[in-house]
């Protein structure tokens, strides 16, 4: 019963998700600029709270020419190491980069095999044993 609506579930969920991926990869992308830019070298990583540091100086005067990063001057970005992981070599390379679209690609075709899993299981329940 359950493989009737999961597709609709996930259809409804997948503008959601390609959304949420964009935004995503584009604060990833903005905090790792804040680190691997040219003469950024006063910006640090505070492990504890998850977000970047530096002085009040040097916040201002890169705010004043990138806009976006303002948002993390006093916002934690909890999921900075894992996405660094993702798209770092990626973006250094441009090689086998993934785009949002290759990400969801993903995700519908393990939607599908969890789907199949589920189906497959309850076929399973439903079948007899031939046991002597």
């Amino acid at each position: 019963m359950l493989e009737k609506f999961l597709p609709h579930a996930v259809l409804k969920a997948k503008p959601n998700l390609e959304s949420r991926i964009r935004i995503l990869e584009r604060d990833w992308a903005t905090v790792y600029d804040m680190f691997s830019g040219k003469d950024n070298s006063s910006f640090g990583w505070d492990e504890h709270r998850q977000m970047v540091v530096a002085e009040d100086a040097v916040w201002n005067s890169y705010i004043s020419s990138h806009k976006a990063a303002g948002q993390f001057r006093h916002r934690s970005f909890p999921y900075y190491n894992q996405l660094t992981s993702i798209y770092a070599k990626d973006r250094a390379t441009r090689k086998d980069a993934q785009t949002t679209v290759d990400i969801v690609k993903e995700i519908d075709d393990e939607d599908v095999a969890t789907a199949n899993n589920l189906k497959e299981g309850n076929d399973y329940h439903r079948c007899e044993d031939d046991v002597p």
